[in-house]
């Protein structure tokens, strides 16, 4: 039987969906929670561990008390003990300790359910002495020690469980400083290394930088989408760099690392949260999500741009999804395909299928978006 050490960041990934961009610091927590932001690392773990109860008899958790892991444990039914405890109100310096007590127990292999800031707090306590995955919970997940999904990480911990074809690969922990992020700066660093199961596609790979070639590219793309842009119609402008040329081409400010909402080429709504767009989408029958993919991992939804939930995807509908990219950033996506993490796993089956990526001014490339 392999033993498995579990910890759930339950503050992981709050502030998405209200445009706070994180969720590190329990200020930005409080405001979030402020927002009408609610917690939902503890779904995205119970997801993953509910493609695991058919070999529910092959391994052991041993957990943090109540939000750290045990609920979701009880919950599923799952073989269980509790080795460390804390109060409701959970910090990182409980993720360490109890990660320290888990140790103890020798445990195979470590999981935790979190963003980058839980898997820089899992490497302070592990480093490199256990294998590990991460279950993607967070906001934006630079670091590239996370399933693709819920239910891709599932897969690679049933193969470790089972010992099936996997590897262990000594995969990056970055550190993103999200009081810069929150004002539009984005500084990321290298912080560290875990020891990473490893399974081919169903693991996320670090993010791409943007060259600074892509300049004429962007401009180009800009210029056919503004020109192509329809008149009363509400378009849900996502984040990036590539798709701020967009913004300036219509005169607009633009959040860069937020969604902003353009109406007959106006700006009715800058950084608007999910809650805003859905209720802006009551009032707009003809509507577009413009997004751009994630340089490196194909990520459209799920990575930085929670504002894009299930249920704003599914009103909008995929086939007013409009993806633009330069060709650089198709070229450097890790197995050539799209990907999306919407919190929903429904949602991320619906919008598996093919999309016209548009690349050059009246350009399209057919890329496949993949549910894994």
């Amino acid at each position: 039987m392999k033993t498995i050490g579990l910890i759930v960041n339950p503050k992981a990934g709050v502030g998405g969906s209200v445009a706070l961009k994180g969720s590190d610091g329990e200020a930005i927590y409080e405001e979030a929670i402020k927002r009408g932001a609610s917690e939902k690392a503890h779904l995205r773990c119970e997801e993953a561990f509910s493609h695991l109860l058919d070999i529910k008899d092959e391994f052991k958790v041993f957990t943090g008390n109540h939000r750290l892991g045990e609920d979701e444990m009880k919950k599923l039914g799952l073989n269980y003990e509790v080795v460390y405890e804390t109060d409701a109100d959970t910090t990182a310096e409980d993720t360490k300790n109890a990660l320290k007590e888990i140790l103890k127990k020798d445990v195979d292999m470590i999981v935790f359910a979190g963003g980058d800031g839980t898997a820089r707090d899992v490497y302070d306590a592990v480093g490199l002495t256990k294998p590990v995955i991460g279950i993607p919970a967070g906001t934006k997940m630079h670091s590239s020690v996370f399933g693709v999904s819920p239910k891709s990480a599932s897969e690679v911990i049933r193969a470790f469980i089972l010992d099936e074809s996997y590897e262990i690969i000594e995969s990056e922990v970055m550190d993103i400083d999200e009081d810069a992020f929150r004002k539009e700066i984005l500084n990321v660093k290298l912080y560290g290394a875990l020891n990473v199961v490893n399974k081919g596609k169903m693991m996320q790979v670090g993010k791409s930088p943007q060259s600074a070639s892509e300049n004429a590219d962007l401009e180009s793309i800009a210029q056919f989408v503004v020109d192509e842009m329809k008149d009363d119609t509400l378009y849900i402008v996502g984040s990036g760099s590539t798709i701020r040329p967009v913004m300036n081409l219509l005169g607009l400010e633009n959040s860069l690392l937020g969604v902003d909402l353009v109406y007959n080429k106006k700006l009715i709504k800058k950084d608007a949260s999910e809650s805003e767009i859905y209720e802006a989408l009551k009032k707009y029958p003809k509507r577009k999500i413009i997004v751009t993919i994630i340089g490196g991992q194909g990520y459209i939804f799920g990575r930085g741009n929670q504002q894009f939930s299930s249920r704003v995807i599914r009103e909008v509908g995929k086939e007013n999804i409009i993806v633009i990219a330069t060709q650089s950033k198709l070229n450097s996506i890790a197995g050539g395909n799209l990907l999306a993490d919407t919190g929903d796993d429904s949602t991320n089956e619906y919008l598996a299928g093919y999309y016209n990526v548009i690349v050059d001014y009246n350009y399209m490339k057919l890329i496949k978006l993949v549910y894994l």
